[in-house]
Formats: C-alpha cells, sequence, structure tokens
C-alpha cells in the first residue's frame, strides 16, 4: 500500500476542518439572519396593522400575499387593514378566504360575520355565528350576537347577549353604547340615557356614545348638555345635536337657539350649524 505521507494527512484535515467550520459559521449566519427577518416581519406586520392610513397597510399586506400566498397571518392582515379602510365586502372575501385555510379558528369567523353585518348581510351573519362551537365564548361574539337579536328586534334575546358580552370584557364602552342605542331605538330614552352615562364612565374619550346620551336626552325633552367631560369642539357639536332633537320634536324656538349657541362655541365655523340654522329660518320665513 502507498504510504500518505503524514504532513499532507494533517494539511488534508486541517482544510476539512477548515471547510466545516466555515459551513459551519455561514449556517449559523444564516439561520440568525432568517430569525431577524422573521421578527422584523412581525413586527412590520403589527405595524402596518395599525398605520394612520389603512390603504398603506392593505397594499403591504397585498404585497406580501404575493410571494406567500397560503400564509395565514398575511391573509388575516390582509382582512382586519381592509376592515379599517373600510372596504367591507373586499373585507367579507377576504375573511372569507381566511376561515377556509386549514389553521383557522373559531375567531376568524367570528371576524367574517362582524364583516358580513357590516355589510347588512344579517342573514349571513347569523348563519356564521350559529355554525361557531358555543364553546367559543367571546366578548366580540356576543357582542355581534346582541346587534343580530337587535336587528329582528327579538329584544329579550339581545338584552341578554350585550349582559354576557359585559360580562366578557374589561373594556365595555363600546358595548354599552350600542346596548343603549338599542334601548334608545326601541322607545326607551331613560334606560337609553343610563347606559351611554355609563360607556361614558368607562372610556370619557368615547364622542359616539356621548353623541347618544344627548340625542337620548332629547327624546325626553330635556335639552341641557349633561354634566360629562368634553372639548369645546365636543361642546359645540353636541350643542348641535341637541338643536336636532328639539327641531326633531317640533321644538323650533328651542332648536334654533340651540344651532346659535352652537356657533358661538364652535372655536372654528361651524358649518353643520350654519347650515341647520338657514335652513330653519328658512323654513319659518315661509
Amino acid at each position: 500500500m502507498r504510504a500518505i505521507p503524514i504532513g499532507g494527512l494533517c494539511l488534508v484535515s486541517a482544510l476539512v476542518l477548515s471547510g466545516c467550520s466555515q459551513l459551519s459559521r455561514e449556517n449559523a449566519v444564516d439561520r440568525t439572519l432568517q430569525d431577524i427577518n422573521v421578527v422584523d416581519e412581525s413586527n412590520l406586520n403589527s405595524v402596518m396593522l395599525t398605520v394612520s392610513d389603512p390603504n398603506e397597510g392593505v397594499s403591504y399586506f397585498q404585497r406580501a400575499l404575493t410571494s406567500q400566498p397560503d400564509k395565514i397571518e398575511l391573509q388575516r392582515g390582509l382582512a382586519t387593514t381592509l376592515i379599517r379602510a373600510k372596504r367591507f365586502p373586499e373585507a367579507v372575501a377576504a375573511w372569507s378566504r381566511v376561515t377556509t385555510h386549514e389553521d383557522s379558528t373559531p375567531e376568524d369567523e367570528v371576524a367574517l360575520a362582524d364583516a358580513l353585518i357590516r355589510t347588512n348581510d344579517w342573514t349571513r351573519a347569523e348563519a356564521t355565528l350559529v355554525a361557531i362551537p358555543p364553546t367559543h365564548a367571546t366578548y366580540r361574539r356576543y357582542r355581534l350576537e346582541a346587534m343580530i337579536a337587535d336587528s329582528k328586534q327579538d329584544w329579550a334575546k339581545s338584552d341578554a347577549f350585550y349582559e354576557t358580552a359585559l360580562g366578557l370584557t374589561t373594556t365595555p364602552a363600546s358595548v354599552l353604547n350600542n346596548w343603549g342605542y338599542s334601548k334608545l331605538t326601541r322607545g326607551a330614552p331613560s334606560e337609553a340615557e343610563a347606559l351611554f352615562g355609563q360607556a361614558i364612565r368607562a372610556n370619557p374619550e368615547l364622542f359616539t356614545a356621548k353623541n347618544n346620551l344627548v340625542l337620548a336626552r332629547g327624546a325626553q325633552g330635556n335639552y341641557t348638555l349633561p354634566v360629562i367631560p368634553m372639548t369645546q369642539i365636543e361642546r359645540a357639536q353636541l350643542l348641535h345635536t341637541l338643536g336636532l332633537a328639539a327641531l326633531k320634536q317640533g321644538e323650533t324656538t328651542t332648536a334654533r337657539g340651540l344651532f346659535r349657541e352652537a356657533l358661538d362655541t364652535h372655536p372654528q365655523h361651524f358649518e353643520a350649524a350654519s347650515r341647520s340654522l338657514d335652513a330653519l329660518e328658512t323654513t319659518v320665513t315661509n
């Protein structure tokens, strides 16, 4: 047998070990870069879900899906940003795709029902919720169940669902506001007023509840602003809402005074109140 010089063998071994070491370092770098990319992608996804212009988020997730069309996180991101952009028919299609994914969850079905309600497809929304196992008991689900009961004027179910939803959330302002509006539409303004008041105490920034509270007071012939937190602009807007409520009740003199007060209160020109006052005065003159 031909002898291999020991020196040459050591050199070959060293080269092999050097190559293995280099390969190992490259693999480690690749893995590290891959991990960084995953983290960066996750962070970017989160940013795009809350970006100030939701249409930017829509464009981002649409581009991302061209290279990873089966990734459910991206599908959910697109559907969520379409809702934020108020592109509801597209959101229904997007959430429908999510719910057919093998990794979809019952919460994805709830999100689809939410999108369907936003397009006034109450029948399909109800069917979607009915198909979800009762063990999936979440605030969002029962809030939607209550809204569907409202649409059918099934007040007993509506109240039961709203109460259940309240017990499942630590941020009840939105559901209290919805429940109050339900009471207002069924002709119970005093009960509505109480619920709107609770909503505002839970979230003093919720202007919708403030506006609804004023509507509930106006429906009872009470045209004074409630003692609640409000900015100067909000005060002007609420005075205008009170004026509209007074006008609906036939209280034209009260309405005129409220429209004028709204104009005086607003720090800028208040176009809506100005139009309301002009329309009222034109009608009275004629």
